[in-house]
Order: structure tokens, then C-alpha cells, then sequence
């Protein structure tokens, strides 16, 4: 019997500064000492995990390792992260591993990256989110444009093909020309991967404070409309695949642990709030560094755990359905039959016939997808499936 596939998600919470915007478990400005300890507890708890055979049954298909910022804290300390993953990845199956390190600009140096080389690390995503340094200060970056540019030309000079750029759209003072210059540097840059994400307010953070007072406003709706389908207009004119709501790519350059997330596949969490997805089970560990760090040390593993949810088949079902209509293709309905033994147009048929008659969802050959409409109001969509 085949393996079942399964991601690997590794949380660094260092940064040295927390943006604005951000409303991750992550942590400004720790000392060596606290970053030495909590990698060390990181790889006690994966090896614990290996020791009671939680590897046995999957092949490990993608590694991910996001923060906080993964290039703040030395590199070695990756090293030694992946180093202990790898015992468990045969090397014929390494090679098709879909490794990915989160980076910002202001971190990174040249030892860095070769160092990132040799830990076989195979797919970068760099943060840039504006290329208006107004814009980036204002997001509490610790880079400019000009900063994010040098270290670009490193990754590339470095041997690294595979990079996915990250930007932000509905900013306060954001203009459509601040996103043309956006369009105009990714042209020249032709980056394999695009991420493009509409600012999210989270409560408890700087930005939200500020706009809440009226310091600072964020675009309309329908401002913040015509940014996001300029730069799909744009990006597909590049030669970009559109293939998820924020996301973008050249042909046979699609993030493995993008899809795997919207495909319902299997993960597990490392470290510090780490979310994990297994046996229809999800959970994740504890927000405290200080407890997480004391409860792996003490081998007391589990008790850095909480559970989420453990779902029922129709909650699965459900979930397979919201997820799915996150790619622009959508749910394929063969792909539904074959995990559910169910035809999803009979199971959700008063759902969709409602959706498909409001202009949101449309049904094409062997898929259930969103139409133009429909991505702009797509939680309208996905609170059918909740």
C-alpha cells in the first residue's frame, strides 16, 4: 500500500522587528541564548515524534519552515533542523522534496545562503510586500525596496531559481500606480512564484490601532478591488498561472505546500503554535515559548498540545469543499468521489444550485469552481461549506 503523502511545518518565531500588520506568534529581538534553546527543544520534539512512529505510515512530500523570520536566526540552526528531518526522508525521495525557507530582506548574508544551499533548501519565499519605501516603513519593515533588491540579486547569484516574492494590496495610501511599479519590478525580476495578499486587520496589532484611531486609512472595497484585478490582468499578461485566490506561478513552479494545504493533505507542526492536521484531527501547540520550551525539556510533549477539532466525515467533507474552492480550477469532483465515495453535485446540490444562480459558482466539466464574481466575494462562498 502507498504512503500516504505528508507536509512537515517548522515555526522559527524570531524576528528582528515585529511589522505593524502582523498578528503571528512570533517574538522581536531574543537573545542568542533563548534561540540556541528553542531549536534545541524544536529537534527533541521531532525526534520524539520519530521515536513513537508518527513518521511510519507517510512519505514526507514538502518541508516548510515560516515565522517570525526563519533568515534572522543563524543559519546553522536550520541546518541542524533539517539535518534531523532528513534522517527519516529517503534520499531518492529528498530529491523531490519541496523544501521551502521564509526570508526577509535585512537578514540575509551571503554565508547564509550558502548555507541554505547545502541543507538542500530548494524554494525561497522573500517578503517584500511593497516596492514603495513609504509604504514599508509605514508597515514597520525593516527593509527598503532598494534592500530587498540586493538580496534578490544574492539569492539568484546564490544558485537559488525557485522564489516566490510576497505582496500586499488594500494598504493604507496605496495607490494603482504604487501597484503598476509593483507589476513593473516583477516583470523585471520574473520571479517563478507570486503571492499577492489583501491586508487583513488583526486586532492587537500597531496598524489596526492606528486605522481604528483614524491615523491611518485603508482603501475602499472597491479600490482595493481594482488592485487585486489589475494584478491578475497583469501577471497572467507575464505569463503567470493564476491557480489560487493569492497566488500565482510559472507553469510547473506551483507551491507543493500551497496545494497540499487546499487539497486537504496531511501536516504536522514544529515548534512554538505550531498547527498540525492529522487523521482528521487538528491541533496545534502552545502560543508560550517559555512552556513549550519547559514542557519538551521536562519531556512532558504532549502537554504542549491542544486540540482544535476532531472531525466528523461531513465536517471533512465540508472542509474539502472550502478549501478546494480556494484554486481558480476549484474542486474536482472526481477527486471528491474517490476520497468520499460521494458525488459532491448530488451532496451539496441546494448549495450549489443557490450559489450558481447568485453568479458565484459555476460548474465545468469535472470541476466546481468560482466565477469572477464570486472570488470577490468568496467568504459568501465558503460560509456554505462552514
Amino acid at each position: 500500500m502507498d504512503k500516504k503523502e505528508l507536509g512537515i511545518y517548522i515555526h522559527i518565531p524570531f524576528c528582528k522587528k515585529k511589522c505593524e500588520y502582523c498578528d503571528f506568534v512570533s517574538f522581536e529581538n531574543c537573545s542568542e541564548n533563548i534561540q540556541e534553546e528553542y531549536v534545541k527543544c524544536l529537534i527533541k520534539e521531532i525526534q520524539y515524534n520519530i521515536d513513537i512512529g508518527i513518521f511510519n505510515n507517510y512519505r514526507i512530500t514538502t518541508i516548510y519552515i515560516g515565522g517570525g523570520t526563519p533568515s534572522y536566526i543563524k543559519s546553522k540552526y536550520i541546518e541542524g533542523i533539517l539535518k534531523k528531518i532528513y534522517e527519516i526522508i529517503p534520499n531518492n525521495e529528498l530529491e523531490n522534496t519541496e523544501i521551502t525557507l521564509e526570508i526577509n530582506p535585512g537578514t540575509l548574508t551571503n554565508e547564509k545562503l550558502e548555507n541554505y544551499k547545502q541543507s538542500k533548501i530548494n524554494r525561497i519565499s522573500i517578503g517584500v510586500q511593497s516596492t514603495n519605501n513609504t509604504l514599508l516603513k509605514m508597515l514597520g519593515r525593516i527593509h527598503t525596496y532598494e534592500e530587498f533588491y540586493e538580496n534578490y540579486k544574492l539569492l539568484k547569484n546564490t544558485g537559488f531559481s525557485n522564489i516566490n516574492v510576497d505582496f500586499m494590496i488594500g494598504l493604507p495610501n496605496q495607490t494603482l500606480d504604487d501597484i503598476q511599479k509593483c507589476i513593473e519590478q516583477i516583470k523585471m525580476l520574473s520571479p517563478k512564484h507570486v503571492s499577492v495578499y489583501s491586508l487583513i486587520l488583526e486586532e492587537n496589532t500597531k496598524l489596526f490601532d492606528k486605522i481604528n484611531s483614524n491615523e491611518l486609512e485603508v482603501p475602499n472595497e472597491d479600490l482595493e478591488r481594482k488592485m487585486y484585478w489589475k494584478i491578475k490582468k497583469e501577471l497572467e499578461n507575464l505569463g503567470y498561472i493564476h491557480y489560487e485566490i493569492s497566488n500565482f506561478a510559472k507553469k510547473g513552479y506551483f507551491s507543493k505546500h500551497n496545494l497540499n494545504c487546499w487539497e486537504q493533505k496531511e501536516y504536522i507542526g514544529f515548534g512554538v503554535n505550531a498547527h498540525s492536521y492529522l487523521n482528521r484531527i487538528r491541533f496545534s501547540n502552545t502560543e508560550n515559548i517559555k512552556e513549550y520550551i519547559k514542557n519538551i525539556n521536562e519531556k512532558n510533549y504532549l502537554e504542549n498540545r491542544k486540540i482544535h477539532e476532531i472531525q466528523t466525515i461531513e465536517e471533512e467533507q465540508n472542509e474539502f469543499m472550502l478549501l478546494g474552492l480556494r484554486k481558480i480550477k476549484g474542486v474536482s469532483i472526481n477527486s471528491f468521489k474517490e476520497k468520499f465515495n460521494k458525488n459532491p453535485l448530488f451532496l451539496y446540490k441546494e448549495i450549489i444550485v443557490k450559489l450558481e444562480k447568485e453568479g458565484l459558482l459555476k460548474v465545468e466539466q469535472d470541476n466546481i469552481c468560482l466565477t469572477s464574481k464570486g472570488i470577490d466575494c468568496a467568504n459568501l462562498v465558503w460560509v456554505e461549506f462552514v
